[in-house]
Parts: C-alpha cells; structure tokens; sequence
C-alpha cells in the first residue's frame, strides 16, 4: 500500500515536469488538392494604389495640390451624401409639393447658413473636384439633384450661372477615365494611407 502512494505521488508531482514542451512549430489548417495537402492561411485584403511615377518636378507640385484639393472638399462631398439620404427621407414622407417646395427652401437657407461661408473659400479647382466628388457619392451630378429638389428652371439658372465661373455641374465623375487620380487619391484617404 505504501508502494502505490509512492508511484501515485510520484506520478502527481512529476505531472507538470511531463508535459509536452512548448512547440516551436504552429499547426495550420490545410487543404487537399489533387492529392497535394497544401497550407491553407486567411490573409487580410490588401489594396494596391496604381499611382504614376512623377518624372517632373512640375508633375509632382501638381500631383500634391491635386492630393490637397482632394483632401480639402472630399469631407465636403462626404457631408453632401449623407445630407442627402436625409433629406429625401424626410421629403419623401410629404405629399403635397407646396410643401415640398417650402421645406426645400427651408433646408436651402439652412444649408447656406451653415456651410456657405466655408464653400465659397474653396478655388476654382476644388469647387470643380467637389462636383465630381458629389456625383460619386450620391451617384447623381449636382445639376441632376438641383433639378430634383428645386426644379428645372432652377437647375437651369444655377447651371448658367455656374458656367461663367467655369464650372459645369453636369459633370459625371469617370473613375476608370479621366478622374482616375481623384478616384486613387479617395481611396487613399478612405483607407488611412494619406
């Protein structure tokens, strides 16, 4: 009896000195296929930017105002999207248009009173950008929602009255085509690289 309390007290106090020792290998899940087991490891997505390399100094001065001009108004363009899914929420619940006319006003005077004095410290060119960002991020350009929420002939004043400054807010935003860069540029800052 004495012998099998000393095997079983052996046993329990050599228990911690038997376990395995710490590997310095990691299992990993793997997969077959066609009778080859290969690793099978989740990375994480990753996003490849294809800008171009800037041979001038010329090229590069304008490739950073361009990357400023995009941070500058995309914040902007950001607000513009989300104010309007708001706003088609609330006039979407109104029927009668006089009242959809009085409201639109309402929301005019208080969009200009909140966010006029910055928008007319943007430059010609971020005003530009801010219309093609605005057509990204509503999917509708800046005549279109002008048209929608204030009328045709509204639309039509706002436009002509846009050309004489040089501006065309029936500019649609191309970002496989010519806004390219822009479209590069927003990814950037949505993914936190710039």
């Amino acid at each position: 009896m004495r012998n099998i309390l000393l095997v079983i007290f052996v046993i329990f106090a050599a228990t911690p000195l038997l376990q395995a020792q710490e590997s310095k290998y990691h299992l990993l899940p793997v997969r077959v296929v066609d009778g080859d087991t290969l690793p099978y490891i989740k990375l994480s997505p990753v996003e490849v930017f294809d800008f171009r390399i800037m041979k001038t100094q010329r090229e590069v001065r304008r490739n950073n105002k361009l990357i400023y001009n995009v941070k500058r108004v995309y914040p902007w363009a950001k607000l513009a999207g989300q104010k309007l899914v708001e706003y088609e929420t609330v006039l979407s619940q109104i029927e009668s248009d006089r009242e959809k006319r009085q409201i639109m006003k309402e929301i005019e005077k208080q969009i200009q009173d909140e966010y006029g004095g910055e928008l007319r410290k943007l430059t010609i060119s971020q005003g530009k950008i801010l219309i093609k960002l605005v057509d990204r991020e509503t999917g509708n350009t800046s005549y279109d929602l002008v048209q929608d929420f204030r009328g045709m002939f509204v639309a039509f004043f706002y436009q002509s009255f846009a050309r004489i400054f040089g501006y065309n807010l029936k500019v649609n935003y191309e970002p496989e085509g010519e806004d390219r860069n822009i479209e590069v540029i927003v990814r950037m800052i949505e993914n936190g690289v710039i």
